[in-house]
């Protein structure tokens, strides 16, 4: 089911899969007769559209959201990222399947992959609804460098995606909220804050798993998670932080102040969302 959303290019079609595929695990778990997880290879990039071209981080034009094209190109950028989020979370379900986990991280996987699905649909909505589309402006292939890069990691996956670059997003979308806020965008608003409330569960996610499996295995997770993010993250982490929602989240100011601003940061990496 994983390998089967992450082979489909088409971004509708490819939530519409991801929605059936939660569905049935939702439903075969409430039944009491879960899915069997099972063994699978996934690609080492999901298909995509022909559209949009991606190009390097500093080559994709600057949004300037005081203008009505400028939002477009931001809520352009915020859709390329969902759909990347939702192959995320099925890859880290297939990828790793050799590691032995409790059922209940495949729960919170599926959820996720279904929660970003709704996320880039609210999107792509608004852009069509302002006469525009999904693939109609340049993105950049930044984001799926952490599934590369942590492929054969599951802690290093845990560390990179959920916990930093989900994170991000706790930090930055408040910001976007007031920006449709202000234009009166009242549909762009709605749908992030839709977003914002969601993404606090994926990152809560991502800290739960983490701590579980340095538990298991006798380790600090802190240490871990420094040690993981100077290896895997290429970029800075930068202040300022929403404190309250990492919280929320469970993720402790100790975990990220000490790598604020560490690593040099690389174009295109500032900011998640």
């Amino acid at each position: 089911m994983a390998v089967e959303v992450l082979t489909t290019a088409d971004g509708r079609a490819k939530t519409a899969l991801s929605h059936a595929h939660a569905a049935r695990w939702r439903e075969a778990r409430a039944a009491g007769s879960p899915l069997a997880v099972g063994r699978a290879e996934p690609p080492m990039r999901p298909a995509r559209p022909d559209k949009p071209e991606l190009l390097p981080p500093r080559e994709v034009p600057r949004r300037r959201t005081g203008t009505a094209q400028g939002r477009i190109a931001l809520l352009h950028a915020l859709a390329h990222i969902e759909l990347n989020a939702v192959d995320l979370h099925w890859d880290i379900i297939a990828r790793f399947t050799h590691v032995p986990m409790p059922i209940g991280f495949y729960d919170d996987w599926v959820k996720s992959a279904d929660e970003e699905s709704k996320h880039f649909n609210l999107l792509c909505d608004c852009l069509e609804s302002w006469g525009s589309h999904y693939g109609a402006l340049p993105a950049h292939a930044f984001m799926w460098r952490a599934a590369e890069d942590t492929a054969e990691d599951l802690l290093g996956r845990l560390a990179v995606v959920p916990m930093v670059l989900e994170a991000r997003g706790l930090d930055v979308t408040p910001g976007m909220i007031e920006i449709f806020g202000r234009a009166g965008e009242t549909a762009a608003t709605e749908a992030l804050r839709v977003i914002y409330a969601e993404e606090v569960g994926h990152v809560a996610y991502g800290v739960k798993w983490f701590n579980w499996l340095c538990g298991r295995d006798g380790l600090d997770p802190k240490e871990v998670f420094h040690g993981l993010v100077r290896r895997y993250f290429h970029g800075a982490l930068k202040p300022p932080f929403n404190e309250e929602k990492r919280a929320e989240a469970g993720l402790p100011p100790d975990f990220y102040w000490p790598l604020a601003d560490e690593v040099k940061d690389a174009p295109g990496t500032a900011g998640f969302r």
